[in-house]
C-alpha cells in the first residue's frame, strides 16, 4: 500500500508552494478554489511519485492555527517532519547551505544519525521541519 499524499494546512499558500517547488523540484497543478467554502489548494508532485497537498481555508482563525503550529516549528502533536531523500552526503550539504544562504533556519546541521542516515533539518516558511536525508554518506 502507498500513501496517496500528505496534506498540510498553511497560512500562506503561495509562499509554501514556491518553497517546495524551488528547493525540492516539486511540480504543481494549477490549483483549486472552492468559492463556497473559501478553500484553496495545490497538489505538488515530486519525481519519486510522492504528493504534497497544500491547503488553506479562509474561515480558519489565526488563533486556531496558533494552537496547531508551535512557535519553534519542531515538537508538536501531528506532523513531525517531512523527509526528502537525496542521493549523497554532498547533496545534503549543498541544499542545506543553499537554504541557509537564502535565509531559512537550519535546526540541525548535516550529521550522521544513529540509525545510519546522513541528514540535516531545515524549517519551511511556516515552521514545519524538513529533513534532508541521504541513506548512504558515500558520494
Amino acid at each position: 500500500m502507498l500513501i496517496g499524499h500528505i496534506g498540510l494546512w498553511v497560512r500562506d499558500l503561495e509562499a509554501m508552494k514556491t518553497f517546495y517547488c524551488r528547493y525540492f523540484e516539486a511540480i504543481t497543478n494549477e490549483g483549486y478554489y472552492n468559492r463556497t467554502r473559501g478553500f484553496r489548494s495545490y497538489f505538488l508532485s515530486f519525481e519519486s511519485g510522492a504528493k504534497l497537498e497544500l491547503m488553506s481555508l479562509e474561515s480558519m482563525l489565526e488563533t486556531a492555527l496558533e494552537t496547531t503550529f508551535e512557535t519553534n516549528g519542531m515538537q508538536r502533536y501531528g506532523l513531525a517532519h517531512l523527509a526528502f531523500e537525496v542521493p549523497t552526503k554532498s547533496h545534503v550539504e549543498a541544499l542545506t547551505s543553499r537554504l541557509i544562504a537564502d535565509g531559512y533556519r537550519c535546526t540541525s546541521m548535516p550529521r550522521m544519525t544513529g540509525d545510519g542516515y546522513y541528514e540535516s533539518v531545515v524549517v519551511d516558511p511556516e515552521g514545519n521541519a524538513v529533513e534532508l536525508v541521504a541513506q548512504s554518506p558515500e558520494d
